[in-house]
């Protein structure tokens, strides 16, 4: 490691899981302080000491990304912890997949709060010390779902359309007070997440098999590939990028 993030205070929110643990280790091993936000059954504390025990600085806070107030202890345990997050990775999300005419109201809800509302809860949380500190770079897990449409997943679509717009709006409002805001955007994507849409999108006669994903995008990303196109943009090496939409999908969307 090349020491990349020394200095920062990260945090990653889902980053005791998939790409969020895999952007945890490699945020800690470049020389980040990273608070690790999950739900409290997640494998968190487990997470946070292990990278203790390679001698990196890790803390785990518990919350549910959709509650404003375990939202603001989160944020304050960390500053407290380690100083002012200069790094947020919006990462925390979940998926739905099916049809459009049998989703509920309830599922739209929950989908919209954990993805979207998370966003608005956690980013507003961590700014005010972000910016008192000199500003800072935001990093929201979007997906190839936000500019291409899926059949069965119109939930899913909807947010991460939001969450581009999100990241390209903050980008506007606070280029001038030094913060820097882009999405990520995996395609499908080697994690128990990822497997889950394939699996769910597969009950519902949508074709994922493998060959579709081959010629679609050559092979399943890996966790560590997000890790990293996120450390880009976490690191002063992307110190002019600003408000765009990084896709980690190998082409997908580029046909």
């Amino acid at each position: 490691m090349t020491g990349r993030l020394q200095g920062k205070t990260a945090l990653i929110t889902g980053g005791a899981g998939g790409c969020g643990l895999a952007a945890s280790e490699r945020f800690a091993r470049e020389g980040a302080r990273v608070g690790i936000l999950d739900l409290p059954g997640s494998r968190g504390e487990e997470l946070a000491q292990s990278l203790r025990d390679e001698g990196l600085e890790a803390i785990f806070v518990a919350a549910d990304v959709s509650v404003s107030s375990q939202v603001s202890a989160a944020v304050q345990s960390v500053g407290a912890e380690f100083g002012p997050i200069t790094v947020l990775m919006n990462h925390a999300g979940i998926l739905s997949a099916l049809p459009f005419l049998e989703t509920s109201e309830a599922e739209w809800d929950r989908i919209m709060a954990v993805n979207v509302k998370s966003m608005f809860l956690v980013t507003k949380a961590v700014l005010p010390g972000m910016i008192a500190a000199g500003g800072g770079s935001v990093i929201c897990t979007s997906s190839i779902s936000g500019v291409v449409g899926t059949p069965m997943e119109v939930l899913y679509c909807t947010s991460k359309g939001a969450c581009h717009m999100f990241a390209r709006a903050i980008a506007v409002e606070f280029r001038d007070r030094g913060i820097r805001s882009n999405a990520i955007c995996p395609g499908f994507i080697a994690t128990a997440h990822g497997l889950r849409e394939i699996e769910l999108l597969g009950r519902q006669g949508v074709d994922v098999s493998e060959s579709m994903i081959a010629t679609a995008q050559g092979r399943l990303c890996r966790p560590d590939e997000v890790a990293s196109a996120a450390l880009f943009l976490a690191s002063d090496e992307a110190s002019f990028v600003n408000g765009t939409h990084l896709f980690a999908d190998n082409g997908y969307t580029a046909v």
